[in-house]
C-alpha cells in the first residue's frame, strides 16, 4: 500500500490539522467510508466562508478523459484575458502533453515537480522558500516556474515521463498547497487544468479553490463523471460547480445532456457544439484563432463572471440552463 496523503495534510494521526476521522487508519471499506463522511462534514462545516463568496478567484477545470478539458481551459482562460482579468494557468494533468501550445508557447517552464528530491535528477535544489509562506502572491511565484504573454502566466506540475517514477501524490500535494495559499487580487484568476476523473478530490488538491467548471460531453460515462466531481466537490466545501457541454452534436442532443444534469442538480454554464477547427488545431499543436467555439465560450465566460455577481438568476421555463438562449448556435 502506497503512502497515505491526508487531505487536510496533517502529517500523523493526531498531528496538528488531523481531525481524528481515521481515514488513515482505516482497514476495511466500511471504516473508510464512515472516515470519510467524517472528513466530507468537517470540511463542509468549515467552508461557510467560502460558500459565502460569489467572486471568482480559483477555478478547477474537471471532466472524464477526452472531453476536452484542456482546450476549454485554454478557451476560458483567453476569455477571461480579454474581459481585462491576469490570469496563472496551472497544468495538472500529469499526462496529457501540450497544453502550454495551446496559449502560443514553444517550450514548456521549469515543472513544479523538480522540487522533489525524486524528480530532480541530480540537478542542483531550486529556491523553494518562497512555497512556505503563509501566502503567496501570483508575483511570488519565481520566474522560472513560469511562461508569460501580456496577460497571461503558465506553470506545470510536470508530467511523469518514465516508468518507475512512482505515483503523482507528492505532485499533487504541492500543487493543493499552492492553491490553498495563493493570494489573489482584485482582476486576478487562477485556472486549474484538473486530470482526468475524481483523483485529484481524493487527494484533497481542490480544496484551494471557489468555482469548479465540469467538461460534460455527450455520454453517458461523462455525465456520471460529472455526477460524482458534483458530490466530491460539495463535501469539500465548493458551493459554485457549474457544467459546460462539448463536442455537442445538434440542440436536440444538448437539451438531452442538460435534462440529465439538471435532474442531478447541475446547472450549465452553455453549449460548445461540434467544431472542424477545435479538431484540425488539436492535430497539429497550437493556438485556436478565432471560431465559433471560441466565440460560445467568450458568452460562456460572460455569463460565468455575471452569474458570480448574482446578475443572473435561473429562468423558470428550463431547469438547470442559466441563460435563455444557451442552446442557440452561432
Amino acid at each position: 500500500m502506497g503512502v497515505f496523503h491526508c487531505p487536510l495534510t496533517a502529517v500523523a494521526y493526531e498531528a496538528e490539522g488531523c481531525i481524528r476521522c481515521g481515514l488513515c487508519t482505516a482497514r476495511t471499506r466500511e471504516e473508510a467510508v464512515e472516515a470519510s463522511k467524517i472528513l466530507r462534514e468537517y470540511l463542509k462545516t468549515h467552508a461557510s466562508a467560502r460558500q459565502q463568496q460569489y467572486t471568482i478567484q480559483k477555478i478547477a477545470v474537471c471532466g472524464k478523459g477526452g472531453v476536452g478539458k484542456s482546450t476549454a481551459a485554454s478557451l476560458l482562460a483567453r476569455s477571461l484575458a480579454e474581459y481585462g482579468y491576469n490570469l496563472l494557468v496551472l497544468d495538472m494533468d500529469e499526462s496529457n502533453p501540450g497544453l502550454y501550445r495551446q496559449f502560443g508557447f514553444e517550450k514548456e517552464p521549469m515543472p513544479l515537480m523538480k522540487m522533489l528530491d525524486r524528480f530532480s535528477l541530480g540537478e542542483a535544489a531550486p529556491y523553494t522558500a518562497w512555497l512556505t509562506q503563509d501566502k503567496i502572491a501570483l508575483e511570488d511565484i519565481p520566474e522560472e516556474y513560469l511562461l508569460a504573454d501580456d496577460k497571461l502566466k503558465f506553470m506545470m506540475i510536470g508530467k511523469i515521463e518514465d516508468p518507475f517514477q512512482g505515483c503523482a501524490c507528492s505532485m499533487a500535494d504541492v500543487a493543493r498547497d499552492l492553491m490553498i495559499k495563493l493570494d489573489i487580487k482584485d482582476k486576478e484568476i487562477v485556472i486549474v487544468d484538473q486530470e482526468a476523473g475524481v483523483e485529484s478530490f481524493g487527494r484533497g488538491v481542490e480544496r484551494g479553490v471557489d468555482t469548479v467548471v465540469v467538461i460534460v460531453e455527450p455520454s453517458i460515462e461523462s455525465i456520471a463523471v460529472a455526477d460524482k466531481i458534483r458530490y466530491m466537490a460539495e463535501g469539500i466545501g465548493i458551493a459554485r460547480i457549474r457544467a459546460i457541454l462539448n463536442k455537442v452534436p445538434s440542440e436536440a442532443v444538448a437539451r438531452k445532456v442538460v435534462q440529465e444534469l439538471s435532474q442531478k442538480g447541475i446547472k450549465h454554464l452553455g453549449v460548445v457544439y461540434l467544431d472542424s477547427q477545435l479538431s484540425d488545431v488539436a492535430l497539429e499543436g497550437g493556438m485556436l484563432g478565432e471560431s465559433k467555439a471560441r466565440k460560445r465560450m467568450r458568452t460562456i465566460t460572460r455569463l460565468m463572471l455575471d452569474e458570480s455577481e448574482m446578475k443572473y438568476i435561473l429562468p423558470t421555463d428550463m431547469p438547470g440552463a442559466l441563460v435563455f438562449d444557451s442552446f442557440g448556435q452561432e
